[in-house]
Protein backbone atom coordinates (compact mmCIF):
# COMPACT_ATOMS: atom_id res chain seq x y z
CA UNK A 1 0.00 0.00 0.00
CA UNK A 2 1.43 3.15 -1.44
CA UNK A 3 1.48 6.21 1.55
CA UNK A 4 1.14 9.58 0.01
CA UNK A 5 0.46 13.06 0.96
CA UNK A 6 -2.66 14.77 0.63
CA UNK A 7 -2.49 16.76 -2.83
CA UNK A 8 -0.26 13.44 -4.59
CA UNK A 9 -2.85 11.22 -2.97
CA UNK A 10 -5.93 13.35 -4.93
CA UNK A 11 -3.99 13.31 -8.28
CA UNK A 12 -3.57 9.60 -7.77
CA UNK A 13 -7.58 9.02 -7.09
CA UNK A 14 -8.40 11.10 -10.19
CA UNK A 15 -6.62 8.57 -12.25
CA UNK A 16 -8.03 5.59 -10.54
CA UNK A 17 -11.14 7.03 -11.29
CA UNK A 18 -9.85 7.48 -14.78
CA UNK A 19 -9.04 3.58 -15.16
CA UNK A 20 -12.35 2.27 -13.75
CA UNK A 21 -14.64 4.50 -16.67
CA UNK A 22 -14.09 1.47 -18.96
CA UNK A 23 -14.23 -1.54 -16.07
CA UNK A 24 -13.63 -2.11 -12.42
CA UNK A 25 -14.65 -0.11 -9.16
CA UNK A 26 -12.82 1.86 -6.64
CA UNK A 27 -13.29 1.05 -3.17
CA UNK A 28 -13.00 4.32 -0.56
CA UNK A 29 -12.62 3.90 2.80
CA UNK A 30 -12.38 6.95 5.75
CA UNK A 31 -11.95 6.46 9.47
CA UNK A 32 -9.92 7.85 12.59
CA UNK A 33 -6.71 7.08 12.88
CA UNK A 34 -4.57 7.44 16.38
CA UNK A 35 -1.70 6.67 14.52
CA UNK A 36 -0.59 3.71 16.23
CA UNK A 37 1.95 1.28 14.29
CA UNK A 38 2.06 -1.30 17.11
CA UNK A 39 -0.70 -3.66 18.80
CA UNK A 40 -2.33 -1.35 21.82
CA UNK A 41 -0.33 -2.31 24.80
CA UNK A 42 -2.78 -4.97 27.44
CA UNK A 43 -1.22 -2.77 30.83
CA UNK A 44 -3.34 0.50 30.92
CA UNK A 45 -0.24 2.51 32.04
CA UNK A 46 2.05 1.95 28.90
CA UNK A 47 -0.79 3.48 27.07
CA UNK A 48 -0.60 6.73 25.53
CA UNK A 49 -2.77 9.28 24.74
CA UNK A 50 -2.13 10.91 20.94
CA UNK A 51 -2.14 14.81 20.90
CA UNK A 52 -3.48 15.12 17.56
CA UNK A 53 -6.79 13.35 15.96
CA UNK A 54 -6.12 12.60 12.07
CA UNK A 55 -8.03 10.45 9.85
CA UNK A 56 -7.02 7.66 7.27
CA UNK A 57 -8.34 7.64 3.68
CA UNK A 58 -7.96 4.68 1.33
CA UNK A 59 -8.81 4.28 -1.87
CA UNK A 60 -8.60 0.72 -4.01
CA UNK A 61 -9.05 -0.16 -7.97
CA UNK A 62 -8.31 -3.68 -8.40
CA UNK A 63 -4.77 -4.58 -7.12
CA UNK A 64 -3.62 -0.48 -6.88
CA UNK A 65 -3.85 0.64 -3.24
CA UNK A 66 -2.98 4.16 -2.23
CA UNK A 67 -3.93 5.59 1.14
CA UNK A 68 -2.87 8.45 3.04
CA UNK A 69 -3.48 10.50 6.51
CA UNK A 70 -4.74 13.77 7.08
CA UNK A 71 -3.99 15.95 10.21
CA UNK A 72 -7.02 18.05 12.02
CA UNK A 73 -5.94 21.31 10.93
CA UNK A 74 -5.28 20.26 7.25
CA UNK A 75 -9.16 18.56 7.10
CA UNK A 76 -11.13 21.34 6.16
CA UNK A 77 -8.92 21.94 3.09
CA UNK A 78 -8.73 18.16 1.92
CA UNK A 79 -12.55 17.59 2.28
CA UNK A 80 -13.04 20.40 -0.01
CA UNK A 81 -10.70 19.32 -2.70
CA UNK A 82 -11.88 15.51 -1.95
CA UNK A 83 -15.46 17.10 -2.09
CA UNK A 84 -15.12 18.14 -5.49
CA UNK A 85 -12.64 15.47 -7.07
CA UNK A 86 -16.10 13.03 -6.09
CA UNK A 87 -18.78 15.28 -7.61
CA UNK A 88 -16.84 15.21 -11.15
CA UNK A 89 -15.59 11.84 -11.02
CA UNK A 90 -18.56 9.47 -10.17
CA UNK A 91 -20.96 9.47 -12.95
CA UNK A 92 -21.74 5.72 -13.05
CA UNK A 93 -24.66 6.22 -10.30
CA UNK A 94 -27.87 5.37 -11.15
CA UNK A 95 -31.00 7.85 -10.41
CA UNK A 96 -33.44 6.93 -8.01
CA UNK A 97 -36.85 5.81 -8.80
CA UNK A 98 -39.32 6.41 -6.48
CA UNK A 99 -42.95 4.44 -6.99
CA UNK A 100 -45.75 6.49 -5.80
CA UNK A 101 -48.45 4.26 -4.54
CA UNK A 102 -51.75 5.48 -3.25
CA UNK A 103 -53.03 3.79 -0.31
CA UNK A 104 -56.82 3.21 0.07
CA UNK A 105 -58.89 4.74 2.74
CA UNK A 106 -61.65 3.47 4.89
Amino acid sequence: MVHLDGDAFLAELSKLFQNSKTSGSITLTMKRYDGRTKPIPRDPAKEQVPTESMCLIRAQYKNKKIRTVVHAREVNKFQLAYCSLLKTSITGLKKYKSTKTKSKTM
